[in-house]
């Protein structure tokens, strides 16, 4: 029989599924507290984890810092530097999924200087599109400068017009924290 033009007219919400209206919500609930978790804690990890997990916490940390000759330390001040001007910020890319990502960004102390909304992952659709979200988002009269490792990273820095800036080593890492500190970048 032919559909009537009430029954043709009425909207079918799937509320299981995947991309349904619960599941968003359920979506959009977690992500919410996600991130008053990891803005209430990104001063204070050590709050989150209990005082016998913190001082375990510190005494990895340590260790890390000691193994790495100080790369942590050295990747926060140029960080740091770029946090405090006022027309500069950080954005993070990375292949981690987004939890797993802010959990490490706070483990690493990084809390301070990456604003949850400026962490991307790009798990599920590649740095390329994360490179374009973050245009969509601060415009292209922005000057970007991409520091990384990878071949992705620089051949999206190269797409886009953007420096790239190499980091595999000790010495790349305090060569990039010297241009920041004279103001060269």
């Amino acid at each position: 029989p032919p559909l009537s033009r009430s029954t043709s007219a009425n909207l079918c919400l799937a509320t299981g599924v995947r991309g349904g209206v619960d599941w968003m919500r359920k979506l959009a609930f977690r992500y919410r507290r996600v991130k008053e978790i990891y803005t209430t804690y990104k001063n204070n990890v050590g709050g989150l984890l209990g005082p016998a997990k913190r001082e375990a916490w510190l005494q990895l940390r340590a260790e890390i810092e000691a193994v790495t000759d100080s790369w942590l330390t050295l990747a926060l001040k140029a960080l740091t530097l770029i946090h405090s001007r006022s027309n500069c910020v950080n954005i993070l890319v990375t292949t981690t999924q987004l939890i797993p990502a802010l959990a490490k960004v706070l483990l690493y102390g990084l809390g301070i200087v990456f604003p949850i909304d400026n962490i991307y992952s790009a798990t599920k659709i590649g740095k390329e599109s994360c490179f374009e979200r973050v245009i969509q988002r601060f415009g292209r009269k922005v000057v970007y400068v991409v520091v990384g490792d990878g071949v992705e990273e620089e051949q999206g820095s190269k797409k886009h017009n953007m420096p790239f800036w190499r980091i595999s080593s000790h010495s790349d890492l305090m060569a990039l924290h010297h241009a920041l500190d004279l103001e060269y970048l």
